[in-house]
């Protein structure tokens, strides 16, 4: 079953790595850079946006949830990596042919799951939960973003879908349990 499940991954990155064309390439490696002109305003918005809803202490609370968020995510990335050993599509030899490596080097050996994923999810998951009923359009521009970020390492060719898809879960996952952390500080710094 599980051996089902790997080349069924193989397939279906082979096919959205191969959707990619030269002229949309530099695109999708600037959206997939952890610091960028993207990404730099958008981090810049959500914490003017934390300040206007919630002042200056309680923005100073987000920012720390939001480390140990980032934090918590790209720890648990690591460990799945290491502990697993699952090899990026460019370090396959029989990938290699098969497959479009847009990035100039293929990053860390192991793929499994995808840091990139998890923390933007994580990141887009947390301000949506704690911004929503304040920003009501903000969900949905904070989710597409980071659902573009995701693709990206599938498109640049150096993480499975499977990889993605798991580090889209962790990152909801992880970006509400932070966000009800983050509510339930909250209250209590109000007292």
């Amino acid at each position: 079953m599980i051996e089902e499940l790997i080349r069924l991954d193989k397939e279906l990155f082979l096919y959205l790595n191969g959707l990619g064309t030269t002229p949309w390439d530099a695109f999708w490696m600037y959206l997939s850079r952890t610091l960028s002109f993207v990404t730099i305003p958008i981090y810049a918005g959500l914490l003017y946006l934390s300040f206007k809803a919630f002042g200056l202490k309680r923005t100073g609370l987000v920012i720390i949830a939001v480390a140990l968020l980032i934090t918590a995510t790209d720890q648990l990335s690591n460990f799945f990596k290491y502990g697993l050993g699952r090899l990026r599509p460019c370090y396959e030899v029989d990938m290699i042919p098969l497959m479009r490596l847009v990035k100039g080097y293929c990053g860390g050996k192991f793929s499994f799951f995808s840091a990139h994923a998890a923390n933007s999810v994580a990141l887009a998951a947390f301000f949506s939960f704690v911004l929503r009923t304040r920003f009501k359009a903000l969900p949905f521009f904070l989710l597409g973003w980071a659902l573009f970020v995701s693709y990206s390492r599938i498109y640049i060719g150096v993480h499975y879908p499977l990889d993605v898809i798991t580090g889209i879960a962790i990152g909801l996952l992880f970006g509400w349990v932070f966000a009800k952390l983050y509510i339930f500080a909250q209250l209590k710094i109000k007292a």
